[in-house]
């Protein structure tokens, strides 16, 4: 008989191999072990030692180049030949396996083949077998041999908690394709389970199927075949250790499979016959990151999958420094560069809470409000990682990740429960396009430890709800509570809107209160409220400064008066620097004299607008001081000096002041400032003081010092009993407490 070489691809008993070409691996044939017969492995129950023995066969050949010879065969149903082969090492089958009592002899050897090299070799495994037999070896044993082997797992999740961390020793039995397989896991000595596992990580191409509904054939998709071929290679039948990490949502069970040289994964990335899944990143951890260089390993050198791969384009410039202008969303701010140009990029990955979401919805004030305070206004380092085609109305846009302080912004936000992470879809036909974060892993595991502890839109309480009332919808409640306001000095706000150069809406939040602020002590010219209309000289400007220094920004305010409609005049402080002086020292405003003197911040504004004036800026751009000297006595107001009490450029001279004394009663005193509040006396006077009183005697009788009885609302007037005088006086609720039963007034 000639003698011929393959190599083994696997095993199927202790007497049966299945061989291949050495040189056209899907060429297959099935040779058996000439004249014995070895314990069958069967689902109902394996006989004993039959998985020892298939394992004895297994290692001695699995992966090996081995000659073999056909001795004879039988045609009768499935053609099947039967032989004896060699090994490199020298050793022959089936005499190692006799020998070790694997394996025995069949009652019908000697009909078998009657050659003499046949009888030889019969007699040589008679003799094998009489030794096994005496050293009860392999199945001759006295006992043993049974193993208790599972071929389903009736609850993957139990089984993925109990063995998590655990890696288990395990055989590759089959390999359905590049990123799933049939492993035996050895859970215990005598106790196997045998079941499909996911390859952690990757995904690879289908492999040819037929569609179980119509009974159609699916063609494999490009390079299955392949990955298939690379895994069955090299880990069919070979020894592997399996780290359970966790159930895909079909219930099937997902883990690392390595082989001594290490996980299948990245090599399969490497070659190009995978492609990382985000679905298994939080499973794998920092293991993921590993993955993700191989696969770009593959992308830079175009293999497999990615051969038509074209890189990202990124910044030509790297990162970039930039100042945030404007927080529109959660997940969309605007960056405004060192040319002054604003663009609008979305943050890598993540998307804030959906507005379509009864659950999220909630949470998208606080959400914008918490990446407002993190980022308005200050530096932060920009990198750009690709572009957001445009959709539903928005033009297109680059998608970056914000780092302040080497901190990843976009990480914080979905950390603190206030962003989800986006599943990508990068398993299509475009796999140039690849715009997600860097850190795409870190945000998907932070996402997972936020729903976790219930984090921000996780929690399962909604936020609590905040609403403004508008006390410039019409002039009686400005007046209401300008009367409030008053009394307090830098109060904390936030810009909520810029209206021009010297108009703001205003939101006061421990006050609840959302308000018109107008700039007092100044004219700033007017900008152009819609395309149709035209702004004063110098007016968008104006407006495009405020929006710079204001936009979205934490200021304190100083509320002085009321306008006919419903505004409030005051100051706005900005990084507790007076904004008014700020727009007057750029030529942007005028100073208005009277209002000027009313606020007490004549001297600074004055003195900002003439260092305008000398550096000619802007409004002031073309000033003459001589002609502004001569005209500043003589000529007549003009229709804009008219409108600032008679002053021209705050230049003229002073009126004199006339001596009108009243009586009056201090009611406060400033101690920082020592400026007075003072009330005149008069007729109202009186009739207030017989009101107290009456108010006070009212409240001091026992039969009317009734408590509310139902706790008081924020906004409601009350009576309250002043604790510095013991006296009762009207007052507001600013806040209550309704478990402590405690409640602020004013």
């Amino acid at each position: 008989m000639p003698i011929s070489q393959a190599k083994v691809k696997s095993v199927l008993s202790g007497d049966t191999l299945v061989l291949t070409s050495v040189h056209n691996p899907a060429q297959e044939r099935t040779l058996s072990l000439a004249f014995v017969s070895a314990p069958r492995i069967r689902r109902e129950g394996d006989e004993p030692y039959a998985f020892e023995s298939r394992d004895f066969l297994r290692r001695m050949t699995v992966g090996k180049v081995i000659q073999f010879q056909v001795l004879y065969n039988i045609p009768t149903g499935v053609k099947r030949d039967y032989g004896t082969l060699t090994l490199q090492t020298g050793q022959t089958l089936p005499e190692a396996a006799v020998a070790e009592g694997w394996v025995k002899l069949r009652d019908d050897a000697g009909r078998k083949d009657e050659s003499e090299e046949s009888k030889s070799l019969l007699d040589k495994l008679q003799l094998e077998e009489a030794k096994a037999k005496a050293d009860l070896k392999g199945v001759w044993a006295a006992s043993g041999g049974k193993l208790d082997t599972a071929y389903e797992v009736p609850d993957p999740k139990a089984f993925a908690e109990e063995w998590k961390g655990k890696g288990l020793d395990a055989i590759v039995e089959r390999v359905l394709s590049g990123d799933r397989m049939i492993v035996r896991l050895f859970v215990g000595p005598t106790k196997h389970v045998q079941t499909m596992v996911l390859v952690a990580g990757i995904r690879t191409p289908t492999t040819k199927r037929t569609n179980p509904s119509d009974g159609k054939e699916q063609p494999a998709e490009p390079y299955a075949e392949e990955a298939h071929q690379f895994v069955e290679t090299r880990l069919l039948q070979r020894n592997v250790k399996v780290d359970i990490l966790g159930v895909s949502p079909q219930g099937q069970l997902v883990g690392s499979v390595k082989h001594p040289n290490g996980s299948i994964a990245g090599f399969l990335l490497k070659a190009g016959l995978a492609r990382c899944t985000d679905f298994h990143s939080t499973m794998l951890g920092g293991e993921m990151a590993t993955l993700r260089q191989a696969e770009k390993h593959a992308k830079d050198n175009k293999l497999g999958l990615f051969k038509g791969h074209a890189g990202a384009k990124g910044s030509s410039s790297g990162d970039v420094e930039a100042t945030v202008a404007r927080v529109q969303t959660a997940d969309t701010v605007y960056l405004r560069d060192k040319s002054a140009g604003e663009k609008r990029v979305s943050l890598s990955s993540i998307r804030q809470p959906k507005p379509t979401d009864p659950k999220q919805a909630p949470f998208q004030a606080d959400a914008k409000e918490f990446l407002r305070k993190k980022l308005i206004g200050k530096h932060v380092r920009v990198t750009i990682d690709g572009k957001k085609a445009a959709s539903e109305g928005y033009e297109e846009r680059e998608v970056v990740t914000l780092t302040q302080n080497n901190k990843n912004i976009a990480l914080m936000l979905v950390e603190a429960g206030y962003a989800s992470v986006i599943r990508h879809r990068r398993d299509d036909a475009d796999s140039t396009k690849d715009d997600r974060s860097p850190h795409y892993d870190e945000l998907l595991a932070a996402e997972e430890a936020a729903q976790k502890d219930e984090k921000g839109m996780w929690s399962p309480k909604p936020p609590a709800t905040k609403s403004y009332v508008d006390y410039s919808e019409n002039l009686q409640k400005a007046k209401i509570q300008a009367s409030v306001l008053q009394r307090q000095k830098k109060i904390p706000a936030v810009v909520d809107f810029v209206k021009s150069g010297s108009r703001f809406t205003v939101l006061i939040p421990r006050e609840n209160a959302k308000l018109t602020l107008v700039l007092s002590g100044i004219r700033a010219p007017r900008s152009a409220r819609n395309p149709t209309d035209k702004a004063e000289p110098f007016g968008q400007e104006a407006h495009d400064f405020a929006t710079r220094r204001c936009m979205q920004r934490d200021v304190e305010i100083d509320v002085e008066n009321t306008d006919k409609v419903g505004g409030f005049i005051g100051t706005l402080y900005v990084n507790r620097e007076n904004f008014a002086k700020l727009l007057v020292e750029e030529g942007l405003a005028s100073v208005h004299g009277y209002s000027a003197e009313q606020s007490g911040n004549a001297t600074e504004l004055f003195a900002a607008e003439q260092r305008a004036k000398e550096s000619h800026k802007g409004m002031w751009h073309d000033w003459d001081p001589t002609k502004d000297a001569a005209d500043g006595s003589s000529e007549e107001p003009s229709e804009t000096a008219a409108t600032t009490n008679g002053t021209s450029n705050g230049a003229s001279a002073t009126p004199p002041r006339t001596k009108d004394y009243r009586d009056v009663v201090v009611t406060h005193i400033d101690p920082t400032t020592c400026r007075l509040k003072i009330q005149q006396v008069g007729t109202g006077t009186s009739a207030l003081t017989e009101l107290m009183s009456s108010f006070r005697a009212f409240h001091l009788s026992p039969t009317n010092s009734q408590p509310l009885p139902n706790p008081p609302k924020a906004g409601e007037f009350v009576a309250a009993q002043f604790s510095e005088d013991d006296e009762w006086y009207r007052a507001k609720v600013r806040r209550n407490d309704r478990d402590s039963k405690h409640a602020d007034v004013l």
